[in-house]
């Protein structure tokens, strides 16, 4: 187990491709190395659908962290193609961050996710997240654990929530990039289109305090954002924004609704706090629930819904 922090004089850049199996903490990690909310956390598995790009910027580099979906053993169309985007990403990054919580014992999933770094040419940090939940004798022998299921390029513990190691994984994720000039410019924080953030904020929203099946039939597209001519009552620019949430049965959209319309109410209002931040803007949140029936096992439905 390496703790190795020199990253050399100098100036190096390059990509991080976050994965671990779902609910790992990947999103929460993500986050917290960046400094800013770039991709969405739910205590709800297979959460994250796109692959959000979030930068740190130091003096002496820049690293691009790719948040991944989470590698699982498919049972959707849907699972297919998240599977295969993780894949493409593994081998177009600099390191690979492989995330395993300390407070669940090592599992299928992550002998799974293991057995499919095993020939990865790239470099591969393993990390043990949420650090702080266990003792401290019991993240040793999670450390141990996690040492047994490859030859990893070095093993760091960590905590998102309180920051513990964060600096020591970020220096050891830069020791592995290579000399380079910037990639982005100086103080850009993630490189993905606004449409894209607003649908995942609104997910996340959506999928605070559902059931199980929910997280796994939600899609959430943005039909459009427009600037009205007079602004808000603040000064600041008046957006409308308008999405679609797409579920795959009815029963499914009267959860999204709830009861007169008071669920998709709170969802508005949860997600209109932060997109307001993510624009720099006042917003009039549209939302419509609409059915796309069994949408996750269509390829055309897919294909539509952005997959």
């Amino acid at each position: 187990m390496s703790t190795s922090t020199g990253v050399g004089d100098e100036y190096r850049a390059g990509f991080a491709c976050v994965v671990g199996r779902p609910n790992a903490g990947k999103s929460t990690l993500t986050n917290a190395l960046v400094g800013h909310k770039v991709a969405i956390t739910s205590e709800r598995p297979q959460t994250t659908r796109h692959t959000i790009r979030g930068i740190i910027h130091r003096e002496w580099g820049q690293l691009v962290l790719v948040d991944t979906p989470g590698l699982h053993r498919p049972r959707t169309l849907l699972g297919e193609r998240l599977n295969t985007l993780v894949r493409d990403t593994l081998g177009e990054v600099d390191v690979i961050i492989f995330c395993s919580p300390a407070d669940e014992p090592v599992g299928p999933g992550d002998r799974f996710i293991a057995a499919e770094l095993v020939d990865a040419r790239t470099p591969v940090v393993a990390v043990v997240t949420k650090a702080d939940t266990v003792s401290r004798a019991a993240l040793a022998e999670r450390l141990i654990a996690m040492d047994h299921l490859g030859d990893w390029a070095d093993i760091v513990p960590v905590s998102a929530k309180t920051g513990e190691q964060l600096d020591v994984l970020t220096d050891v994720l830069f020791s592995h990039l290579p000399p380079s000039p910037p990639l982005y410019p100086e103080g850009e924080l993630t490189d993905e289109p606004d449409a894209v953030m607003v649908s995942e904020l609104v997910r996340e929203a959506a999928l605070e305090g559902v059931r199980e099946e929910l997280p796994h039939s939600l899609a959430v597209v943005v039909e459009e954002i427009t600037e009205r001519d007079t602004p808000a009552r603040d000064g600041r620019a008046l957006l409308d924004v308008r999405v679609n949430l797409f579920v795959e049965r009815e029963s499914q959209k009267g959860i999204i609704i709830g009861s007169k319309g008071s669920r998709l109410r709170e969802v508005g209002t949860r997600a209109r706090s932060g997109i307001e931040a993510l624009l720099g803007a006042s917003v009039y949140l549209d939302l419509h629930v609409k059915v796309a029936k069994d949408w996750q096992r269509d390829p055309k439905q897919l294909h539509r819904l952005g997959f």
